[in-house]
C-alpha cells in the first residue's frame, strides 16, 4: 500500500505491506529441484507470480464489508497478465557514483519520495547540506568543495569498514578470515538473534542502540537484508561468510592461485555456493566465464573422502577439478552461501577452513 493509504484492504490470503516510498522493490528466490536445471521454476515463476493494481471492492474484499456499507462493489475481473523482463545478459551498473553527482542523485530521490519516507533524524542530516523535499539544490562553489571532499572521506571509511573489519565479534570462527557480525547484530543491527536452544527460543534483551559499524559495512557492500539471513533455524533461511584475506590475512590477489577445501557433508538442505566479486564495484567478477561462482548446483568433483577442493585462479591449474576464474590485477573476495542450514554449521562441528594461497612448482 502507497504512503499514506488508509482505505480498505484484500483478505482472505492476501498479506498487505504498506511503504514509505512511492517506489519499492521486492525479491523472490525459486530453488531448483533437480539442482541443474532453472527451466521448471522459471515456468513456475511467470505462471504464478501476478503482479497488478489493487482495486478496492474487487478480488479480496470480504462479503461482510459489503453488507456493513464500508466498501463498494468493485469490478471483479482477471488480472492483466504480468509483463516479465529478462536480466540475463543485461549490463547494469548499481554501484552509486562516488563523487559529487552522489548528493545529486539524493536530492533526486528526496524530491520524488514523500517528505516522510526517513524519520526526521536521517532527514536531518541531509536538509542540513541543503537537500530538502520542494526546495531547490543549489550549493555554492565553496559548498561543493566541502562537500566533495566529505564524500571522499565518507566512501574511504565505509569502503575499509566493509574490507577491513576489526572487530573480534564479527568473526565466525576464532582467528579466522572468514567474517558475518548478523549473530550478533540481527537483521536491524541492533539486537543478537535468539538463540535456539532444546527448551526452546531464547531472545536478547534488547541493547538500545544501534551497530552503526556493521550497518556501515553492509550496505556498503550488499543490497539488501531479511530476517531470513539472520535466523538460527535448521533448514530454514540461509547464512553467508564473507572473506576478504587468505589463511595468512592477506588480500586476495587476481594473479595468484589460491585453493579452498570445502570439508564432506557441507550443511546445507538446499544448496550452497561460493561466489567472487570485485573489490571495487563490490559486483560480481567479470571473466571469461559465465558466472564467477562455484556451487552444489554445477556439479563439483568430489575428493575421495567426500571433500571439495575448489581453486582459484586466472587460468585452471593443472591439478584442479573445481575452478573459479580470477584475473591479474584485480582483488577480489568471496561470499559463502549456505541455503538451509543444517545443525552442523550452527554448532560448527563442520568448519569453513581459510582459503590458502597455493605455489605451482
Amino acid at each position: 500500500m502507497p504512503p499514506g493509504y488508509d482505505g480498505p484492504l484484500p483478505e482472505g490470503g492476501f498479506f498487505s505491506a504498506h511503504a514509505r516510498t512511492t517506489r519499492v522493490v521486492w525479491f523472490g528466490r525459486a530453488f531448483l529441484e533437480n539442482k541443474s536445471d532453472p527451466k521448471p521454476p522459471t515456468e513456475a515463476i511467470r505462471k504464478f507470480t501476478k503482479v497488478y493494481p489493487y482495486e478496492a471492492g474487487g478480488v479480496g474484499t470480504p462479503i461482510a464489508e459489503f453488507l456493513a456499507g464500508k466498501a463498494r462493489l468493485g469490478r471483479i475481473t482477471p488480472p492483466p497478465a504480468t509483463v516479465f523482463h529478462e536480466g540475463s545478459g543485461k549490463v547494469m551498473n548499481t554501484v552509486p557514483p562516488n563523487d559529487f553527482s552522489f548528493y545529486e542523485m539524493l536530492n533526486e530521490v528526496v524530491q520524488q519520495e514523500p517528505a516522510t519516507s526517513l524519520d526526521p533524524e536521517l532527514m536531518g542530516p541531509i536538509a542540513a547540506i541543503g537537500i530538502v523535499k520542494g526546495k531547490p539544490f543549489a550549493p555554492d562553489a565553496r559548498m561543493k568543495k566541502i562537500m566533495t571532499e566529505a564524500l571522499a572521506v565518507a566512501n574511504a571509511t565505509s569502503r575499509t569498514l566493509f574490507m577491513h573489519p576489526r572487530d573480534p565479534s564479527w568473526f565466525y570462527y576464532p582467528g579466522s578470515a572468514w567474517w558475518n557480525y548478523l549473530f550478533e547484530t540481527g537483521y536491524e543491527f541492533e539486537t543478537p538473534i535468539p538463540l535456539i536452544t532444546r527448551e526452546g527460543v531464547k531472545p536478547f534483551p534488547p541493547t538500545g542502540y544501534r551497530t552503526l559499524d556493521a550497518r556501515t559495512n553492509f550496505f556498503y557492500g550488499i543490497t539488501g537484508i531479511s530476517p531470513g539471513m539472520a535466523m538460527r533455524l535448521p533448514g530454514i533461511g540461509s547464512q553467508y561468510l564473507i572473506s576478504f584475506t587468505d589463511a595468512k590475512k592477506n588480500y586476495f590477489d587476481g594473479a595468484r592461485i589460491y585453493k579452498l577445501t570445502l570439508p564432506k557433508d557441507i550443511p546445507a538442505a538446499r544448496f550452497w555456493s561460493l561466489t567472487l566479486y570485485d573489490n571495487q564495484t563490490r559486483s560480481m567478477l567479470q571473466t571469461d566465464q559465465q558466472f564467477p561462482s562455484f556451487s552444489s548446483q554445477t556439479h563439483p568433483q568430489p575428493n575421495a573422502d567426500g571433500s571439495v577442493d575448489v581453486f582459484f585462479a586466472p587460468s585452471r591449474p593443472a591439478e584442479a577439478r573445481n575452478w573459479v576464474q580470477t584475473i591479474p590485477g584485480k582483488s577480489w573476495f568471496t561470499i559463502f552461501r549456505l541455503y538451509g542450514p543444517l545443525d552442523s554449521w550452527f554448532n560448527k562441528t563442520w568448519r569453513l577452513p581459510d582459503i590458502e594461497k597455493i605455489t605451482v612448482h
